[in-house]
């Protein structure tokens, strides 16, 4: 018989950005349900002072909680914290920077069957003539048809991503993130191996939020550079959940892999003056992370 979810602690980290809006939107929404809830904010030592102040407000909301550390630990570290610090059975992880698309979004995990992990997904929008020459939007927009339920939970543990979703407590207490991810990027792929290796199953719904916030073109490569060194310190542990270690581990021909990184270093900055520009590349965007990655190895 289905266990029909009673309580729920949802759990934002957050990091130099202003989310009060968001949480007094999940605030209402979560007090509609009638359940027992909380939201637990918690800033890794912010740098932007502006930022906390303003969230400061968060803590006078009803339920909600707005905790501030005092050293930037990373998204992985502050995600355990905020487990550790929640008090219900069911915990939602949401990212600050990101929009509610309807009134609906707690009904529906609350209504979503009890797996005990579930991912609900992610929705690309925003002003299509504004953001036509971002970099970051133009990306994940293209990606976004690969990313349904249905070819998500083909590849459930590859899958997964850390932007929005329920777990129970108990497995999360058990089974937290990895804290030597200390930079940005596949924390959340390696936390989906480890999911898998323990046999816990994931569920992939359709309750995405919505990315409307898009980082400028140089602070996005720049980002993606520092995944690919993690990627890369991480990459006996990644084989198999990241497509970009495929690709590379599948250049056998040790004489090809150098050809291809001495052409990065000598197209890069070409290359990244796109990337950066008002006409960012999709495919250039894709050889350049190829190039810069091998030129790591």
């Amino acid at each position: 018989m289905e266990q029909k979810k009673t309580e729920l602690s949802i759990l934002i980290p957050v990091y130099n950005t202003v989310c009060v809006n968001f949480v007094r939107q999940l605030q209402q929404q979560a007090e509609l349900t009638g359940i027992d809830y909380e939201i637990i904010v918690a800033d890794d030592a912010s740098s932007l002072q502006h930022c906390v102040e303003e969230n400061r407000q968060i803590g006078k909301l009803p339920h909600c909680q707005y905790l501030m550390k005092e050293v930037n630990t990373g998204a992985a570290a502050t995600r355990n914290f905020l487990a550790q610090q929640s008090r219900y059975q069911w915990l939602l992880f949401l990212d600050c920077d990101m929009q509610l698309p309807n009134e609906q979004f707690i009904t529906r995990y609350l209504a979503s069957m009890s797996a005990p992990v579930i991912n609900g997904g992610l929705s690309i929008g925003g002003d299509t003539r504004l953001l036509r020459s971002n970099l970051r939007y133009r990306y994940e927009k293209a990606e976004e048809p690969n990313h349904t339920p249905q070819q998500r939970q083909q590849r459930p543990y590859q899958s997964f991503r850390s932007t929005n979703f329920l777990i129970r407590r108990d497995i999360m207490l058990d089974h937290p993130f990895d804290e030597r991810f200390r930079r940005s990027g596949y924390e959340d792929v390696f936390f989906g191996k480890q999911l898998r290796q323990h046999q816990i199953a994931i569920t992939h719904i359709d309750n995405p939020l919505l990315m409307t916030d898009y980082e400028a073109n140089a602070d996005y490569v720049s980002k993606m550079e520092r995944s690919l060194h993690t990627l890369h310190q991480f990459r006996q542990e990644l084989r198999g959940y990241s497509r970009l270690l495929t690709l590379a581990d599948g250049i056998h021909i040790e004489a090809v892999r150098c050809f291809l990184a001495f052409l990065h270093r000598i197209l890069a900055p070409m290359e990244r003056r796109n990337l950066c520009g008002k006409h960012p590349n999709l495919t250039l965007f894709k050889l350049y992370r190829l190039g810069y990655y091998l030129n790591i190895i």
